[in-house]
Order: C-alpha cells, then structure tokens, then sequence
C-alpha cells in the first residue's frame, strides 16, 4: 500500500462491533419507517450499532446477530422514540417513547435555523438598530440553549442564534460579530420565539478572513519534508480489525462519540493480553466565563448537544495525515433518514517518534539506540467555530496516549473602541473574545490482564523525620486502594505526583506482584470557576474532579447520560456513583476528565494555532521488562550500535 488514498469498497461488517455499514443505516431506518409508526417529518437523530453487553456476549463471532438504535424526533406527534431494529431479520425488536427529553442537535437543524431567523423581522430590526443592512452575508450559528432555571420557553425544542456579518460570499471568517443580541428559535417549527437584545455595539471592522489568498505573502523558504515506507506500513487491517507491534484493536465509530476503541490488547509471550474492552471520548463541555448577554450561557456539551461523530471531517492525504494511511470510512444517517458516507474519517498510520531508549558504555564506546514508532488513531471534528482533533497513540512499549488538539476560531464579540474586556482579551480591534475552558470525559472500559481488576491512587510521599530518614530527604510511592465508586472521585495533584494504578489481583508478575496500567495525568490541569449550584456543574458534574470510577453496567454510556440537551439535572457518574458499587476485583470503567484553559491571546487569532491537552496509561508491572527490548537496530548506516 502507498501514500495515497485507497478508495477501496465498503467494509462488510462480519463482527459485532463492526460500525454500521451505509446499507445497515439504510435498512434500520426503513424499518423504523415501516414498522414503527412514524409520523411523516420525522427528524433521524442518529443510527447507531447496537453494542452486545460484554458480560454475557461473544464479541469474537463472525456473522452475529447485528442491531441498531434508532433515535427520532417525531415532530408531528412532538415525542421522541427510541427504535431497536434486529439488522438480519429486518425487524423491529422494540420501540418506547422518552418523555421529557429532548435529543442533540441534528447538523440540519443547524441550516434551518440560520434560515429561520434570517426571516424574520425581530432580527432584521434588531441589526438595523446597530447599522447593519447587510442580511445576505450575515451568518448565524446555532448554540445549544442549555438549561438555567430562567427558561422562558422549557418545554420547546431550542437554539440560541449568534449572528455575525461577513464581508462577502467567500468571507469564511468569523471576525465581525453583532454583540447584543440573541435570537431563539423553536428548532420544532423552525419559528423564531424571542429576540433578545442589550448592548448596541459598532460591528468590528476587520473579516478575520484566513485563507491563503488572503492572509498576504506566503513564506517562500519551505522545503518539502516526506514520510516515505517504501515497503510499506507495519500494520495489517482486516475489515475493522488491526493488528501492529504486537497490538491488536477494533476500530468503532458512532455519530455521538466519533472515534472508538474495542477490544485492545498487546501480545506478549504469545498470549494475547487484555487492557481494555472499550475506549473513547464520552462528552464534551466548553464553559465560558464572560457574564454579559450575548456570552453567559455559552456552555456547549458538543458530544451530547450535537453528535461529535456527526461532525467528522473527510481527511485529507498530506493535510491532515501525512505518510502511508490508512483511512476508515463513517456512515451515519442524515436529519430525513438517508444514509450518508463521511470519506476517510478515521486516519491511521505510523509515526517516528525519535529515541525509545539508547545507553552508551563509557568503558567501551559501545552504543545500542532503538527508534521509538508509534501508531496513530485520529478523527478531526469541527463545531461551529472550533475544530477539535481526537488521537489515540498506541507505543512499542505498551504505552497508550490519548492526546487532544485543539483549533479553529474563537467564538469572539465586539467590544466599544478604546475600552478593555475585563473577562476576555482583545484580539483584533474591536473584536474579543472571552476566557473559556475545554473539558473531555473519556470512558475508560478496562480489562487488564482480563476481568476482575481493582484501583489504587498513587501519591509520592515524604518520609517522616527520625533515624530511618537520616538525611531528612527520603521519599516513597504511597498506595491507597479506592474500594468504592465514592472513594474514586478523586483530583490530580502535581505536588505529589499523583497517579492510578489499576491491577488485576487475581494475576502476578515476575516479580510477584499484580500486573498493572497507571493512569498518568497530563501537564495541563484545570478547574471550573463556577460556584456550587451553578448550572453548569449540574448538568457537568464531570467537570469536578479529575477521575470518577463506575462498576460496568451497559446502561451507563455517557458521563452526563443519554440525554444532556436542555436537561437540568441529568442522569449522569454523579448519581450513579450514589449506588456505592464495590471497585474490588471488579469490572472497572474509568471516567478520566482532560481540561484546557485558555486566556485568548492575538496570536490565536484569526484561527488559533494547535493547543494540546491529554494524558497516558502506562504499562506497571504488566510486562516482566521493557517489551521493546527486541526492537531491531536502526538500519540507517550511520547509525553506531
């Protein structure tokens, strides 16, 4: 395989956990239609795989009984349905309404909303009343409305539109907001149900336009820089099925989470050895700090609110990956019910990632050196204005990061000439954009060394003073067990170099100890700034604390439960942690919560530069010795060894 694109046909689905294929959607969707009573104008919100419960399910067969969830919006009858759909037997297994809630925001629905408000004259008047006549190169992006207690409208399906002005039809910046004024749209009847206006503020000058035609000069001294395997990569790809440097993983995908993990595990001494049975990103909350009309319930939870997966970019070769890749398609159903291909929306290929270890002998010059290679994972989604990259590197040493990036443009307001924001910072001229925060659950199903594991916090401690610290200056690694999910909520703590070890007690090592994964935070560690009850810290309860643990049980999917959008007080690892559920020699799933912080600055403006936050797991006792130790030497001839 080369460096290019192989458009090779669909992937036939022949596991269980295979994503569905496009005519899998196709088929759920038109036995939901057939079967489930249906009203015409149904919205599709999602068509996802229906994933056996890995207690009691064979996830290895070939040819098993596949299912579907099906997600609608009824708009005609206003309720909302859940459909299983049996994919072999083209039949409806069940079909229950959820009352009381209200299902993400459909992309579509995104388009008819800016339709909607761009029609109707409240908005049209509340521009002119800041000068601005210019309707057709006005754009207006649908945020979720969330829920504050001071909702005028609680039992309607809602978005708030931000409007910003363009400079022409190829003006894709989002440099000149119109601050001041917040449009409600019923996303329903597509009817606006409220303008609401404050501030009247002159529309900043500049397009934050930030194309190569419009950025000026080009730098002109950049050489090509290639990633060549003129044998090709070191992994082989089996439908959904990939194996590489003795790992070997599924590949999933669903419309809310994007990217997922199954199955992963490393061969070792010829045993194909478990860590963890399901990984991937469970929800997103971006908190903004400002108080003022137009900012204050900016407060996205872009997995739950809109469907992460559903935003996949198409990659593309030599932009977004770089080397010989192998791309995974996505199917996933549009607003009316079709089925739709996301093009290369999984990236994966190797990476050289300099020096894995190397030691010189002083006594006779002798030098051994490996290159450290790593496999990548990786989806890009973009929400609205942001653009957000997930990667997942799996190590020759058994190390797995999860890393994420962050880019894209700032969600921006416009600020009186000469003045100061006080909770933001200037970017362009009369243009700012406020303090926010970037928070990411991941689920964490994990298996190591097989079923039955427990979890221990790890914090490196001072020796008390006294004659077994004679130089006032020993230290050690303290183990706590965290026996009960409430004994698991717990905090990074740099001072201590605080970590989590999760063991499997029924195993031991070579050195007679339980083999082990710890849990190792990253570098950038952050807290929310709202106060307690706060509405953001009852929907995003996640957001506290650094790691929560949960007992496995199938129905508990996401951090903030199954339905997040407009919900106040959602089912979500807060209350499910309540059940007191043992964590010893138990199924583990691991809630890990990454938070970036970010104080704008001109130079994220106009798209910001790549900002990274995540952290790693890391292999503690698992092996008998560093399992790279058989790497062979490089082949280049300079190389000593």
């Amino acid at each position: 395989m080369d460096a290019r694109v192989d458009y090779r046909a669909e992937i036939v689905p022949n596991n269980t956990l295979d994503p569905l294929s496009a005519e899998e959607v196709r088929t759920a969707v038109r036995v939901v239609r057939e079967q489930g009573s249906i009203g015409a104008g149904a919205r599709f919100v999602s068509v996802n795989l229906v994933e056996p419960d890995r207690r009691t399910a064979n996830n290895n067969g070939f040819g098993a009984h596949r299912c579907a969830l099906v997600i609608v919006l009824d708009v005609a009858a206003r309720r909302v349905v859940e459909a299983v759909v049996s994919l072999p037997e083209e039949r409806l297994s069940s079909l229950i309404e959820r009352k009381g809630v209200q299902p993400g925001i459909i992309p579509e629905e995104f388009v008819l909303c800016e339709k909607a408000a761009k029609a109707d004259p409240r908005w049209r008047a509340a521009l002119e009343r800041r000068g601005v006549t210019d309707f057709d190169n006005a754009i207006i992006d649908a945020w979720s409305a969330g829920a504050y207690g001071d909702d005028r409208f609680p039992t309607r399906r809602l978005a708030r539109g931000l409007t910003w002005i363009r400079g022409s039809e190829a003006d894709v910046g989002y440099g000149r907001p119109v601050e001041g004024v917040v449009t409600y749209v019923d996303l329903e009847s597509m009817e606006v149900v409220e303008v609401i206006e404050d501030v009247k503020v002159p529309v900043p000058p500049l397009t934050g336009h930030y194309t190569a035609e419009t950025v000026g000069p080009l730098r002109r001294d950049l050489k090509p820089l290639e990633i060549i395997q003129p044998e090709g990569p070191s992994f082989t790809v089996d439908g959904y099925l990939v194996r590489w440097q003795r790992w070997q993983f599924r590949v999933g995908f669903t419309s809310r989470e994007g990217l997922v993990l199954h199955e992963l595990g490393y061969e070792d001494r010829g045993r194909l050895r478990p860590i963890l049975r399901r990984a991937s990103l469970s929800e997103m909350q971006v908190p903004y700090g400002d108080p003022t009309l137009t900012h204050n319930k900016k407060n996205a939870f872009d997995v739950g609110e809109y469907g992460i997966g559903r935003m996949a970019n198409s990659l593309t070769l030599g932009c977004d990956c770089l080397g010989t890749i192998h791309y995974f398609d996505a199917h996933v159903a549009l607003m009316n019910g079709e089925a739709a291909t996301i093009k290369n929306a999984i990236c994966m290929h190797e990476e050289d990632y300099g020096t894995l270890w190397k030691h010189t002998d002083w006594r006779t010059e002798h030098s051994e050196v490996r290159r450290s290679r790593r496999l990548v994972i990786s989806f890009f989604a973009t929400v609205g204005n942001y653009d957000y990259g997930f990667f997942w590197y799996l190590y020759q040493t058994g190390e797995i990061q999860i890393e994420v990036k962050l880019t894209g443009c700032l969600s921006v307001g416009a600020f009186p000439p000469g003045e100061q924001p006080t909770h933001g910072a200037l970017v362009a001229p009369q243009l700012y954009a406020p303090i926010h925060q970037h928070y990411f659950s991941f689920r964490l199903d994990l298996e190591v060394d097989g079923r039955g594991n427990s979890l221990y916090e790890v914090d490196t401690v001072a020796d008390p003073l006294g004659p077994s610290n004679p130089y006032s200056a020993s230290y050690r690694a303290q183990l706590t067990p965290l026996r009960t999910e409430a004994e698991a909520v717990r905090d990074s703590n740099a001072a201590t170099g605080r970590c989590w070890l999760v063991v499997n007690p029924s195993r031991r090592n070579a050195v007679g100890q339980p083999p082990g994964y710890k849990i190792m935070p990253g570098a950038d560690v952050v807290r929310p700034f709202a106060h307690p009850g706060a509405s953001v810290l009852q929907r995003a309860a996640f957001i506290q604390h650094t790691l929560w643990a949960s007992a496995y049980d199938p129905a508990e999917r996401y951090v903030t439960g199954d339905y997040i959008n407009q919900n106040p007080d959602p089912d979500g690892v807060d209350k499910w942690i309540k059940k007191g559920r043992s964590l010893e020699n138990a199924d583990i799933v691991l809630w890990y919560t990454v938070g970036a912080h970010h104080i704008p600055r001109p130079e994220d403006w106009p798209v910001m530069p790549v900002s990274y936050a995540g952290f790693m797991l890391k292999p503690s006792g698992f092996f008998e010795q560093n399992p790279a130790m058989d790497l062979p030497p490089p082949r280049a001839k300079t190389c000593c060894h």
